[in-house]
């Protein structure tokens, strides 16, 4: 008896600090049909000394700075007894107020209406948040709980979607900024299909495809089938699912032609937004985001970087690991819709032909390490800038570089070690991503050398190509799966001209690339083609007519127009240098038993049968 009250006094004190040290919020949506929201903040037992409160700079999932605060207005703070306090605003989204009770009470109005995984959107048909987006916070009480409650009785059927905690009566919890801050929430009259997935200590989970799209049911179970076999392959990769909190696993899925598009990864769901007219009849196009986003529910939620622990929401956090946390998702992303049948081993070969003509052919990759690219995340991800950059010729995308080294590597290892990327992708997640011990760059040279038990192997490899600019031999690799690497187009001449945009009878260039002979000549963004080889040019196509009719080695007169003075310059063609990706038997030559084999075990399911 004794020790039963002794723990529910216990119990009682602790859901009284727990009152007293949450931080609560309401939102309603009266004016949703002009993309506001009213939200209020309840901050208790507050610390002497000046109070102040944020919006994000950054959020989870986004690696580039943006500004939340642009969108709330209307601030207001009241002391316990409802007296308006005074603020200071000493930042575009810093608020501080010099005096204040035990409690402090805040309320704005936000306006929302970009429907992407980044920020927030209000309408009559839904409430779309990505919390960083749409709360502001109290600095220096990151650890304490967080408490929302939605108020949208006035809205027909919505119903709220989200990872956070449901504790009834329309409030969700959060056990501190943090979670609460990567936990998107959607609000809608959705769909919704789920089943159970059982992982390998035998206990279940639900995984929830939630849908907000002009879609009837039926359409939604069907697509929740492809994905369960997609959801199958990547458990196959890993070995075992990560333990979702609270048990659920989210995809927030909202398809509408005018939202923005997105896809933003989070620790137990996933905010996916496409621009489709429905899910209907697009369904293999929209797998992909699907695909890559789930992946994330191991590799960057859990097999997590040190350069993004904590995360930071007053600004970017710097990452040298985005070609592994990124780009290797990017891989599987793709890898694992051919392994479940949902996509063609012609649609794989594709999308390795996009890889590896990006990391050989661009200047960005020619001369930045797949390390350099992950630190110009916090330019390009989704950064926001009016003034033009240089970024074609310095970068190249984390995504498509860490993927080309993701594929460098798999064959790599299937060929020199009879290993897979699988079995390193195990090996982290066994070392750091299980354990939630975040990792450097050195770990995943170490995990390398400990797999291959080749150490050498391992420090060559990262020397090489993750430090380094080197590039693998492609070619050779893929010839082991009986696929081709070779000329596009094969003594076709090539300007390196690239976009042009015709604009009132202009054509116009777009940023010509390091080394494309247009770079060489001196040909610059914004110059007006005016004429090349005495012919005046109407449009793209003629251009490329012309350029038909000429060889590699062939020299051009070209004149043009830079800040409105006539200019004229010799343009020397060269081969086109783009490669294609061709099965062997699709150039004559013959697919072996061993090719096959080599094939098959990479693209094909992995799934053990049940």
């Amino acid at each position: 008896m004794k020790k039963f009250l002794g723990a529910a006094i216990f119990s009682l004190l602790s859901l009284t600090a727990f009152a007293q040290n949450e931080i609560s919020y309401t939102v309603s949506f009266p004016n949703a049909i002009h993309h506001e929201a009213e939200i209020s903040m309840l901050i208790q037992n507050v610390p002497a000394g000046a109070l102040k409160v944020r919006m994000s700079r950054s959020s989870p999932g986004r690696y580039a700075t943006h500004e939340f605060g642009k969108n709330v207005y209307h601030l207001k703070a009241f002391n316990e007894a409802g007296k308006q306090l005074n603020i200071k605003q000493s930042a575009g989204d810093v608020y501080e107020i010099p005096t204040h009770g035990s409690s402090v009470k805040i309320t704005y109005t936000l306006f929302g209406n970009w429907i992407d995984g980044t920020y927030a959107g209000f309408d009559e048909t839904h409430a779309h948040m990505n919390i960083p987006a749409t709360f502001a916070f109290p600095l220096g009480m990151d650890s304490r709980p967080r408490l929302v409650k939605f108020n949208y009785a006035e809205k027909q059927n919505w119903k709220v979607a989200t990872q956070l905690k449901p504790m009834g009566n329309g409030t969700y919890f959060a056990p501190n900024l943090q979670y609460f801050m990567d936990s998107p929430t959607e609000i809608a009259n959705y769909k919704t299909a789920s089943w159970k997935v059982q992982n390998t200590d035998g206990k279940q989970q639900t995984v929830h495809l939630i849908t907000h799209a002009n879609d009837d049911q039926k359409t939604v179970d069907n697509y929740a089938e492809m994905l369960k076999k997609m959801v199958d392959e990547h458990f196959a990769v890993w070995g075992e699912f990560p333990t979702y909190d609270y048990g659920n696993y989210y995809f927030l899925d909202d398809v509408y032609p005018e939202n923005a598009g997105d896809g933003m990864e989070h620790r137990n769901s996933t905010s996916i937004v496409q621009r489709t007219p429905k899910i209907e009849g697009y369904e293999a196009n929209l797998l992909g985001t699907f695909s890559h986003e789930y992946f994330h529910s191991w590799n960057v939620e859990r097999l997590r970087p040190k350069t993004l622990e904590p995360f930071n929401f007053e600004h970017a956090n710097m990452s040298d690991e985005l070609w592994l946390a990124e780009g290797f998702t990017q891989y599987y992303g793709n890898l694992l819709l051919t392994r479940a049948g949902l996509k063609t081993v012609d649609n794989a070969v594709q999308t390795f032909n996009g890889l590896v003509n990006a990391v050989l052919l661009s200047p960005g990759a020619k001369n930045f390490s797949p390390i350099e690219a992950s630190r110009y995340a916090v330019f390009a991800d989704a950064g926001v800038a009016i003034d033009q950059t240089n970024k074609g010729n310095i970068f190249t995308s984390y995504y498509t570089y860490g993927a080309a080294t993701a594929l460098a590597l798999d064959l790599r290892l299937r060929t020199e070690f009879k290993l897979t990327l699988d079995d390193y992708m195990r090996a982290l997640w066994k070392a750091y991503g299980k354990p939630e011990i975040a990792y450097t760059v050195p770990d995943l040279e170490k995990t390398l050398a400990l797999l291959t038990k080749n150490p050498a192997f391992a420090a060559d490899f990262f020397k090489k190509y993750i430090y380094g600019t080197d590039k693998n031999d492609y070619a050779k690799l893929l010839l082991n799966a009986g696929l081709v690497s070779q000329k596009a187009s094969p003594n076709k001449a090539y300007t390196g001209l690239g976009r042009i945009n015709a604009v009132e009878g202009k054509l116009i260039l777009g940023q010509t690339l390091i080394g494309t002979p247009a770079y060489q000549a001196g040909l610059d963004v914004d110059d007006v083609l005016l004429t090349i080889d005495g012919e005046k040019l109407k449009d793209a196509a003629a251009l490329a007519t012309l350029t038909d009719a000429h060889k590699p080695g062939d020299v051009l007169k070209v004149t043009y127009l830079h800040r409105g003075e006539e200019k004229a310059t010799q343009l020397t063609l060269t081969e086109n240098p783009s490669l294609e990706i061709v099965p062997i038997e699709k150039t004559g030559g013959k697919l072996t038993p061993a090719m096959q084999t080599f094939r098959d075990k990479w693209l094909s399911s992995q799934v053990k049968s049940k």
